[in-house]
């Protein structure tokens, strides 16, 4: 691993060299077009771990239904859950929301700094930086994949992580040296800009890069696409089956999870198979649908039966403790369902 360029004058270049080259080819978001801390909290919450391409709408569509803390904070919280469907990670949506009935509490106050930002449920460290830097203009550095995959490949640094965390935690101190505290804003986009445009995870552009000559990456050629470098992670598979049970009136037998559940609570699902069918097998010749997804490090396979839905059912608790519900088919576009969920719906019903 090489030193990081700490000298006045190479901090100064860097920091003027990235700068230059974000504020010609930033991309337009529109988030960046009006600033405020409450634009730029719900772009943070909806950012996290998913994509910008993906975030784009669903942003634009909350801020014209919720403009300001004061109005999130008066929404229903089912009205907020729909409108996040088929962002996932719903616990997210949750968060946002509390934190929004909170600062309405407080009649409106913000936290003054990234310490005050992170005591909110939902908000680390990179969120609060982000959020106090580009909305306020506080002096801290955000650290996520795309800064670390940066700051391993300026510092050709080779080093096996555990993990991301692990990662995060060597390079935030480097972090806190390249930040502009004049532009922390500016400074903070620019190296999350850098990292999905340029120093991409494959194929980096490295002639194209407006602080290459600032990187010891170069000197690895090729290899450089292959920092930060992390141990080989164990993914779990796992198998779910499900019934798709229509009544003759077009109504379809959902569940929702235990309320215990941590990421699906209070979002409607197609039911496990075992909860509306304990005593009985799926057919092969039944099956509608298979889907695939992952969650952190699971592997879901979700298959799909047809089943009779019971003669005489009567809405309950299951075994495995989600409730079961009978919804008119007028209902299920109204309903919150998680995003895989409405896609395998929608796809059943249209056959």
């Amino acid at each position: 691993m090489r030193d990081f360029p700490t000298s006045e004058a190479r901090l100064r270049g860097f920091r003027e060299a990235l700068r230059g080259w974000f504020l010609r080819e930033r991309r337009d978001m529109p988030w960046r077009r009006e600033r405020s801390v409450y634009r730029t909290v719900v772009s943070e919450f909806m950012l996290q771990q998913t994509q910008v391409d993906t975030v784009r709408p669903y942003f634009e569509n909350w801020v014209a239904k919720w403009p300001d803390f004061a109005t999130l904070a008066a929404a229903d919280e089912a009205d907020v859950l729909r409108a996040w469907e088929g962002l996932g990670y719903y616990s997210r949506a949750r968060n946002l929301h509390a934190l929004a009935k909170e600062i309405a509490a407080r009649g409106g106050a913000v936290p003054a700094d990234a310490d005050g930002w992170r005591a909110f449920r939902g908000v680390g460290a990179y969120t609060a930086a982000a959020i106090a830097s580009i909305a306020q203009g506080v002096p801290a550095a955000v650290t996520d994949g795309n800064v670390v995959r940066i700051l391993a490949r300026l510092s050709a640094d080779e080093t096996e992580f555990r993990d991301g965390g692990a990662a995060v935690k060597r390079f935030a101190p480097e972090a806190e040296k390249l930040l502009d505290p004049a532009r922390p804003g500016d400074h903070n986009e620019a190296m999350m800009e850098l990292g999905a445009t340029m120093c991409t995870k494959r194929n980096p552009r490295c002639l194209l890069c407006p602080v290459a000559a600032f990187c010891d990456g170069r000197a690895l050629g090729e290899g450089v696409a292959a920092l930060p470098r992390f141990a080989a992670r164990a993914t779990k598979k796992v198998d779910v089956e499900r019934a798709f049970a229509r009544f003759a009136d077009g109504s379809v037998l959902l569940a929702k999870p235990h309320a215990s559940a941590r990421r699906l609570r209070e979002l409607f699902e197609l039911p496990l198979w075992s909860d509306v069918f304990p005593d009985a097998s799926p057919r092969a010749a039944d099956l509608l649908l298979e889907g695939k997804r992952g969650i952190a490090s699971e592997s879901i396979r979700e298959r799909i039966y047809a089943g009779a839905p019971p003669k005489d059912f009567a809405e309950k608790k299951t075994l495995s403790g989600a409730a079961l519900f009978r919804v008119p088919a007028g209902e299920l576009e109204k309903i919150t369902l998680s995003g895989p969920h409405r896609k395998w719906l929608r796809a059943i019903r249209g056959r």
